[in-house]
């Protein structure tokens, strides 16, 4: 392993202790997230299919269920963790999610896989929101950017361990695979049952005001003007249908070039270059912007560079090093848009109901992310793989981008203070 290599690494080590224990744990807690979900479902289709002699609709149902009733559900997990506390959700996630590997590893019928695929997706829409939230309290207004930016590096790492693992384990039985999955949620359980603070009562909003340096926090309109505040931002709104664009294109890692690459190895290639150009460049990139730029203006740079990714296919073709290349752009991409949009969901809720608003973004780009692959494939069905699906990912990645320098230029994304209406926070 080469020096660099070694330094970066350090660097990542020596950011994350200058943070307190809970947001290394939150760190940590990321890792092993993606570790032990990347480990086992890249399989579970050719588990289905090959182990189960499933017919391929029932593997789609399968697949689906674990999709539906994870995006459908964000809002929900974020709204009961800006009620009950983010520890709460953080931890009964992991949990669900130990249940739900647990039982993939024993399921035979239809009806158990789909009860355990549902109990995973539910998981994740029970611990991302709370998560970014609980991070962005703790971390603090003055380094959020920063803690996203290590939130950002340890969530591909896990990207990047995960199929590794995974494929070892699967080497020797898929049922193994879920086991040993369920068995590092269960201890990440524990770990944060034991480990992770409890925020005073009322965390969910009162802290995440704290973050923002919002003194009016919460409001107190109950449930329906918690809704009623996150749906009526119409700020928000804009700024999540602009960013729709950069997971459409950030998903094509997973549907548009694998299919380009035509080989394992090929599109292997492709997961590790993405996680490795995340691993050593993101907090260098982070703070190349940071000192170079505003927010606004790296959030439309990010925007911009996913959709000039597109035009090295689209010029060059299939070969697998344009499309590495192209992965690697994207990479760097996602890189520079990360840790400010996640700084922006944040400021854009005025310290109210931060999980909500974060359980509400993933709800829209994961709508967005669904019709995106649809309309992808549609397209390559029609036109092949000429350069016609290459150019119209890019004019997506471009148009966002016009957008967002729009919403900049309207003043909308400069957020500092909070609504006149919000009333002051709640505090035991």
């Amino acid at each position: 392993m080469s020096t660099t290599t070694l330094g970066r690494r350090a660097g990542i080590w020596r950011q994350s202790r200058s943070f307190d224990p809970a947001v290394r744990l939150l760190f940590l807690n990321q890792l092993t997230i993606n570790l032990g979900f990347y480990m086992l479902m890249p399989y579970l289709a050719a588990h289905l299919a090959d182990g189960l002699g499933m017919a391929a609709w029932a593997v789609g149902l399968v697949l689906g269920a674990r999709n539906l009733s994870q995006q459908g559900m964000f809002l929900v997990g974020g709204a009961l963790a800006d009620r009950l506390g983010f520890k709460p959700l953080i931890v009964a996630g992991c949990a669900l999610r130990t249940v739900g590997f647990g039982a993939l590893a024993f399921a035979q019928s239809l009806a158990w896989l789909i009860a355990a695929s549902l109990a995973t997706g539910l998981a994740g829409a029970l611990f991302n929101p709370a998560v970014r939230a609980y991070l962005a309290a703790e971390a603090g207004e003055e380094r959020r950017v920063q803690a996203f930016a290590l939130f950002n590096a340890y969530y591909q790492a896990g990207i990047l361990l995960g199929p590794l693992v995974g494929v070892a384990l699967t080497g020797v039985s898929f049922r193994l695979t879920c086991v040993v999955a369920a068995v590092l949620f269960a201890g990440l359980t524990l770990v944060q049952l034991r480990h992770l603070p409890v925020r005073r009562k009322g965390d969910g909003a009162a802290a995440a005001a704290e973050a923002a340096g919002v003194a009016g926090a919460v409001d107190g309109g109950g449930a329906r003007g918690q809704f009623r505040s996150v749906l009526g931002n119409r700020t928000f709104w804009l700024f999540s249908l602009a960013m729709t664009g950069s997971y459409v294109l950030s998903f094509q890692v997973y549907l548009a070039l694998p299919l380009a690459a035509d080989g394992t190895a090929a599109t292997t290639a492709l997961f590790v270059v993405s996680a490795l150009v995340a691993l050593a460049g993101q907090l260098r990139i982070t703070a190349w912007c940071k000192a170079r730029l505003s927010r606004e203006r790296c959030l439309v740079l990010g925007l911009a560079l996913m959709g000039a990714a597109f035009l090295v296919p689209a010029a060059l073709g299939r070969p697998v090093p344009a499309l590495l290349l192209c992965a690697a752009v994207l990479a760097v991409a996602n890189a520079v848009l990360y840790p400010y949009e996640m700084d922006t969901v944040v400021a854009l809720s005025r310290g109210r109901w931060v999980a909500t608003h974060y359980g509400l973004y993933n709800t829209v780009c994961g709508v967005g992310i669904t019709l995106g692959n649809l309309g992808t494939g549609a397209l390559l069905d029609v036109t092949g793989w000429s350069a016609a699906p290459w150019l119209v990912l890019c004019a997506v990645g471009l148009g966002c981008a016009a957008a967002m320098a729009a919403l900049a230029r309207s003043g909308r994304l400069a957020v500092s203070q909070p609504a006149e209406e919000e009333s002051p926070s709640r505090a035991d």
